[in-house]
C-alpha cells in the first residue's frame, strides 16, 4: 500500500465531518507510541513551549543519571539514546529557539557528565555534531537571542 502524499491527507481531511476527524486521530494514537507523543504535544503543550522544555529537560536529566560511566561502550549506547531522545521531542515542537535550548542542555549534560569523551571518537564526534546543529540554528534566530545563545555556547568551546 503506498501512502497518500501530504496535500492529498489534507484535501481529504477538509471534506470530512469533524467527529470522524476525532475518530482518525485517536485511531492513529493507538498505533504508535510516537503518534499519542505528538498529539499529547499539539493538544497539552504547544501553548505553553517554556514548560514543554522543562519537561524534556528533566527526561534529559534523568537519562543522564542512569548512564553506565564506567564503561564507555554503555555510554556511547545510552548517549546516543538521549541524543535520539531529544531529536523526537525537538521534531514536536519544531521551533528553533526549543531546539537551540534543548541541545544546549544536552551538550551541559554531556560536558558535566564526566564521561571521557577523549578516549572515545565517536563521543567526541557526537559532541561536535551537536554543537555544529547548535551553530547552525542560532543564526536564524533573531539577533538578541543569537547573542544570548551564543555567549552559552561559547562556554562549550
Amino acid at each position: 500500500m503506498k501512502a497518500a502524499v501530504i496535500s492529498q491527507l489534507k484535501q481529504e481531511l477538509k471534506n470530512r465531518p469533524s467527529n470522524e476527524i476525532l475518530e482518525i486521530c485517536l485511531r492513529l494514537a493507538r498505533f504508535k507510541k510516537e503518534n499519542k507523543e505528538l498529539l499529547s504535544y499539539l493538544l497539552f503543550d504547544v501553548h505553553d513551549e517554556q514548560t514543554y522544555i522543562e519537561s524534556v529537560k528533566n527526561e534529559i536529566d534523568r537519562q543522564f543519571e542512569e548512564i553506565n560511566k564506567i564503561n564507555i561502550y554503555f555510554a556511547k549506547k545510552s548517549i546516543r539514546k538521549i541524543v535520539r531522545t531529544t531529536n523526537k521531542f525537538i521534531r514536536y515542537s519544531g521551533l528553533k529557539q526549543t531546539e537551540v535550548e534543548l541541545l544546549l542542555h544536552f551538550c551541559k549534560r554531556l560536558n558535566d557528565s564526566g564521561i571521557p569523551m577523549n578516549k572515545s571518537i565517536t563521543l567526541n564526534n557526537i559532541y561536535i555534531s551537536q554543537i555544529q546543529k547548535i551553530k547552525k540554528d542560532i543564526s536564524t534566530l533573531h539577533e538578541d537571542l543569537q547573542y544570548d545563545y551564543g555567549e552559552e555556547l561559547k562556554s562549550f568551546l
